[in-house]
C-alpha cells in the first residue's frame, strides 16, 4: 500500500477524551482525541466535538492532521442533524480536504420536503432519492452508538458519501478489556462485515463512555496496517458550546 493511501485509509477509518458524567450517552456534549498510527510510525492525531445542541439540532466536527514524511492530508468535516425517538435525521454535511494531491470539498443537503438530497463532490453533482434510513459519513458514528446502546443487533447503514450511496455492515464479536495507554476499558468488540477476509476492521467501544470508540485496527492479507487509539476525552456535565478549533499537529517522520 502506498504512503498517500494509507493516509487517505486512516482518516476513512477515523470516519467509521472531559468532566466526566456519572452515565454519558452517546449524544451527551464531548470531545475526543485519537491518535493515528501506522505500524510505529505516527501520523499524527484526530478529534470529534458534539457540542449542546441548539434546541434539537446538533452540530457534530471532525478534525484530523495526518502526514508522513513530505506527504499529508488534513480534513475537517461537519455534520448537521436532529433527533426524535432515538433516530437521527441528517440535514447538511460538509467534508474538506487538503493537502499532498488535490485538494476537494463534498457537501450534502438532505431535502426531506422534496424527497431528494443534493450532494457535490469534488466538481460533480448528483441528485439521490431521499429516504428515512439515509445518513452522512460522520453523524452515522452518532446513530451506531445510539444503536448500541439500545442492544440493537441489527447494524446495518446506507450513507452518502463521495456522491453515491454507500452501505456497511457490522457485527459483535463480543466483550473485551482493551488496555492502552490512555487507560484501560471495558469494550464491546465490532467488526466490519466484508465478503472476504483480506481487509479486516476492528473497533472497541466502552459502554460506560457512551459507546466512544477507544481503539480501531485495520489489516491488510493479516498484517495490521493502522492503529488507532484514544487519547484522551471529556463529557460535559453542564450545557455549554465547545469551540471547535482546527487542530494542528507537526509533521512527524519516522525515525
Amino acid at each position: 500500500m502506498s504512503i498517500g493511501k494509507r493516509l487517505v485509509l486512516a482518516t476513512n477509518l477515523l470516519c467509521f477524551s472531559f468532566l466526566l458524567s456519572a452515565e454519558p450517552g452517546p449524544l451527551t456534549p464531548h470531545t475526543a482525541e485519537y491518535q493515528v498510527n501506522y505500524g510505529s510510525i505516527e501520523l499524527g492525531k484526530a478529534r470529534y466535538q458534539l457540542p449542546s445542541a441548539e434546541g434539537n439540532l446538533y452540530h457534530y466536527r471532525f478534525d484530523s492532521d495526518l502526514s508522513l514524511l513530505v506527504l499529508s492530508d488534513k480534513r475537517s468535516m461537519v455534520s448537521d442533524f436532529t433527533l426524535n425517538n432515538l433516530q437521527l435525521t441528517p440535514m447538511r454535511y460538509t467534508h474538506n480536504r487538503k493537502g499532498t494531491g488535490p485538494s476537494y470539498q463534498e457537501q450534502a443537503a438532505f431535502a426531506k420536503g422534496q424527497e431528494v438530497v443534493h450532494s457535490r463532490y469534488k466538481d460533480e453533482r448528483a441528485k439521490l432519492p431521499y429516504t428515512d434510513i439515509l445518513y452522512d459519513p460522520l453523524m452515522v458514528q452518532l446513530q451506531f452508538r445510539l444503536d448500541l446502546a439500545q442492544g440493537k443487533k441489527e447494524l446495518h447503514y446506507v450513507m452518502v458519501k463521495s456522491g453515491e450511496l454507500d452501505e456497511y455492515g457490522f457485527k459483535v464479536v463480543g466483550k473485551e478489556r482493551m488496555n492502552i495507554e490512555s487507560g484501560s476499558y471495558e469494550t464491546i468488540k465490532i467488526e466490519v462485515i466484508r465478503d472476504n477476509t483480506k481487509r479486516q476492521t476492528f473497533f472497541w467501544m466502552a459502554p460506560d463512555l457512551g459507546f466512544l470508540p477507544v481503539r480501531l485496527t485495520h489489516f491488510e492479507k493479516g498484517s495490521k496496517q493502522l492503529d488507532i487509539k484514544l487519547l484522551s476525552y471529556q463529557f460535559a456535565q453542564e450545557q455549554q458550546t465547545v469551540n471547535a478549533e482546527p487542530l494542528n499537529s507537526k509533521v512527524i517522520t519516522p525515525q
